[in-house]
């Protein structure tokens, strides 16, 4: 049976969709659109950062997204984190800091699995502020993103590391289509306002 919901929490500030909802890409466009809309500034390059590796099936969720991403024709949107140069743990304070350097002014979205209760395994988050990547882990990496998008690939709580090793290679797949097909079109909406709108 077909879902149809966008959830919002207004104690975390975020929007909630299932993976399997209705239209799930454009309703994730959406938002993506207008929640971008409201941090973007004239002279910000939009950057999109997907955290995880290849090396983990769980945590291949934003490489997968940074490839699909990447193929999309977006030519104003900076993709960090690929399944060719995925962006982990050990080089994710080294591409912060290129980051710096590279976009001056800018608006991040900050892309990454998480684990979490097993009736929000396939659930898109999105809301505006940081990521903090590896908390389901135990990694103590630095909080990035000015806008974060997160998938539960998996239940959390228990020896999460095997945990991610061992999440099924389909719902990882199914949330970066999702995903990057929101992205995609959000950021291409994104665009057309900032050709459109008044100077």
């Amino acid at each position: 049976m077909a879902r149809e919901k966008v959830l919002f929490n207004r104690k975390t500030e975020e929007y909630r969709l299932h993976v399997d909802d209705f239209n799930s890409g454009m309703s994730l466009a959406v938002l993506v659109s207008e929640l971008a809309t409201s941090l973007l500034v004239e002279g910000d390059d939009v950057v999109v950062l997907c955290i995880g590796t290849d090396r983990c099936t769980g945590d291949a969720l934003g490489p997968l997204i940074g490839t699909r991403l990447q193929r999309s024709g977006l030519h104003h949107v900076h993709v960090y984190g690929t399944l060719e140069n995925p962006v982990h743990a050990t080089n994710l304070q080294e591409t912060l800091e290129q980051l710096q350097a590279r976009h001056k002014q800018s608006l991040i979205i900050a892309i990454d699995a998480c684990l979490g209760r097993i009736d929000n395994v396939g659930n898109i988050m999105i809301g505006k502020g940081p990521l903090k990547p590896g908390a389901g882990v135990n990694k103590d990496l630095p909080a990035v993103g000015d806008l974060f998008i997160t998938g539960i690939v998996n239940v959390g709580g228990f020896m999460d590391y095997l945990v991610l090793q061992n999440t099924r290679l389909y719902l990882i797949t199914r949330l970066a289509d999702v995903i990057a097909e929101g992205l995609a079109h959000g950021l291409a909406n994104l665009t057309l306002r900032r050709i459109v709108s008044p100077v």
